[in-house]
């Protein structure tokens, strides 16, 4: 907001997009660190947050900047994967189907979901002609009903796509129809926010956990709004429900939580801890203390550091 003829001018803020990227190295910090580097010196990107899971072996990255920043740090982040990651001799707990594995693009201001889609599919179509990876779009910028959710996408992962990809329903929407032989594929696609939740039970039985992750799944009449799977964490003997949850309103993170943790007593076993892989809104935060707590009337002008972001925006100190 400016001022010089005693009005109120207000600024427009730039355009942002959010990216989280994930690539499958979560090991090697050498890579990991070369990887950065580069999205660093691409250009004026923000690296919001960052985390990488040695039994994942998977990093993921939040990004946040203007549409032509974000496309610039995307296309030097597949570069360098590309360049560093091979993965015929990659092993780690989560699915995989390339070096670059997905590459999700979010609207946060300004910016419009179908802005979104068509940055997604020019970015797909940069790094298929300049890789040659094969390129699918998924979410909002799939090209076939059967493509929007990046499970199925993903089905048969880095070691099976060479059959699936002769099938014609799994053509891919650019590049070449057969799979690098070191960076497999790659998934481009717009969408909402996404939650990363992880739950690690007290107890290293995978066939509980996968049984938990079909209670909670909507696919398998469980929540709605939730992907879930079983996995396996080999350094800390644990078995985790992995979750990716894609609407926090429709079902929040504590409902989920009791879910799995009912699931789990059944079977005389505790948690051990849950966490969440990058960024949150603390809305989702304020739903489970409100919930747990027992708050009443709790809104989210109650929230100190959202008060003070409303008060410096509007130039007032006070409501």
């Amino acid at each position: 907001m400016a001022a010089g003829d005693g009005q109120a001018h207000v600024v427009p803020l730039p355009p942002i997009i959010e990216s989280v990227p994930n690539f499958s190295e979560g090991r090697r910090r050498d890579v990991i660190d070369a990887v950065l580097d580069v999205v660093r010196r691409s250009g004026p990107v923000s690296i919001l947050d960052f985390s990488a899971d040695p039994d994942h072996n998977r990093s993921v990255l939040t990004l946040a900047g203007a549409p032509p920043a974000i496309r610039a740090a995307l296309l030097a982040l597949v570069a360098s994967c590309v360049e560093r990651i091979d993965l015929r001799s990659h092993q780690g707990a989560h699915p995989r189907m390339g070096a670059v594995d997905v590459i999700p693009l979010v609207p946060i201001r300004g910016v419009r979901m179908q802005d979104c889609v068509a940055l997604a599919r020019d970015l797909g179509a940069a790094i298929a002609a300049r890789h040659g990876l094969p390129v699918y779009l998924y979410e909002k910028a799939a090209t076939a009903p059967h493509r929007r959710n990046l499970a199925e996408v993903r089905k048969g992962e880095f070691e099976g796509f060479p059959g699936k990809i002769k099938d014609p329903l799994w053509k891919p929407d650019y590049g070449p129809e057969r799979v690098h032989p070191t960076a497999g594929c790659v998934a481009v696609g717009a969408r909402e926010f996404l939650i990363a939740y992880n739950i690690n039970l007290a107890s290293s039985d995978l066939d509980l956990a996968k049984s938990i992750a079909r209670a909670i799944r909507e696919k398998d009449g469980g929540f709605p709004c939730v992907k879930a799977m079983g996995v396996m964490l080999k350094d800390r003997n644990c078995a985790q429900v992995s979750i990716n949850m894609t609407d926090f309103r429709t079902t929040p993170l504590h409902v989920v939580f009791d879910r799995v943790r009912e699931e789990a007593a059944r079977h005389g076993v505790g948690i051990a801890g849950s966490e969440i892989v990058g960024l949150v809104p603390s809305e989702a935060l304020v739903q489970a203390a409100r919930h747990y707590l027992k708050l009443e009337d709790f809104e989210m002008s109650r929230v100190l550091e959202r008060r003070l972001e409303e008060a410096m925006a509007g130039g007032r100190a006070g409501p």
